[in-house]
């Protein structure tokens, strides 16, 4: 029988992410209506959608090798799983998600011990009792199985939450009291499955090309032509950055090629021409590997 990676694709908020990384790093990923079995351009990988709160169980007891979930879902389930890469992308930004302990504009509570005897309201129980413990502080912690941001001051005193720009808890009238822990996506992977070579070596080869994808977003090539007496003024302009330089036909001319990110491009163009640049052509990337 043909070998096959299982790897788990986070169902929810991060799957249409998901899916334009592993777009922009070669891999096809196709969602079928009401299917949980993505379909991918490589016969060596099968995929299933799983929910990211439940991704490192799935991977721990192996019944998937691999998967991408939140740190913060692999500490929630107290999972033993390799963490095999950081990849730092989530719904809106490229910033980690931070878990925050959130009450109401006139509540009182002003630091984790004003929490003693108090009802919070939270997805990642486990977290905010190991948090609170930590505190010496004891409280009454429920799991919210969603909307937790409408349940102070009815139904809880305090909730802990996840937010990337926190928008949505100053909607419902909260502030953040502090922070529990910063998340991030992590590629992990089963204990036995990464200690298997084939699998290993498939894993690290899509962990390469998706750190490649992501290295590349916001950046672009620049390639031009310089006669070698501007080019001491051309290099000047550009920042700090380590450009390929090669002969031409015209041994009076160099190429020069350097990738920058794609918002200084638009300044420093008409600085390039007026240094001496010509034929000068931008053009996308799609991968960097370092």
């Amino acid at each position: 029988m043909d070998q096959v990676l299982k790897l788990g694709i986070p169902a929810g908020s991060l799957q249409e992410a998901t899916a334009e990384l592993f777009r922009k790093a070669g891999y096809k990923l196709t969602f079928a209506s009401r299917s949980y079995y993505p379909v991918i351009d490589d016969p060596e990988i099968q995929c299933t959608l799983i929910r990211a709160q439940e991704m490192a169980r799935y991977v721990q007891d192996g019944s998937l090798d691999c998967g991408l979930t939140g740190h913060d879902w692999v500490l929630e389930n107290d999972a033993v799983v390799v963490e095999l890469a950081e990849l730092i992308f989530s719904k809106v930004s490229r910033r980690p998600v931070r878990w925050v302990l959130a009450v109401p504009n006139d509540s009182p509570i002003q630091s984790v011990h004003d929490l003693q005897g108090k009802r919070i309201a939270t997805e990642v129980v486990n977290l905010t009792k190991k948090w609170l413990a930590s505190h010496g502080v004891t409280a009454m912690v429920e799991f919210s199985w969603g909307a937790t941001e409408v349940k102070p001051p009815t139904l809880a005193d305090a909730i802990v939450e996840v937010t990337e720009t926190g928008s949505s808890l100053k909607a419902n009238n909260l502030r953040i009291v502090c922070d529990l822990l910063e998340s991030t996506t992590r590629f992990i992977a089963n204990p036995a499955a990464a200690a298997d070579v084939w699998k290993r070596q498939k894993m690290d080869d899509l962990i390469l090309m998706l750190r490649g994808a992501m290295a590349a977003e916001g950046k672009v090539g620049l390639m031009m032509n310089v006669p070698k007496a501007m080019l001491p003024a051309v290099l000047a302009v550009l920042p700090s950055s380590k450009p390929t330089i090669s002969s031409l036909s015209d041994p009076e001319w160099v190429d020069v090629l350097v990738i920058l990110a794609e918002d200084v491009v638009r300044r420093i163009i008409p600085r390039l021409k007026r240094a001496g640049a010509s034929g000068i052509v931008e053009f996308p990337l799609t991968k960097i590997i370092d």
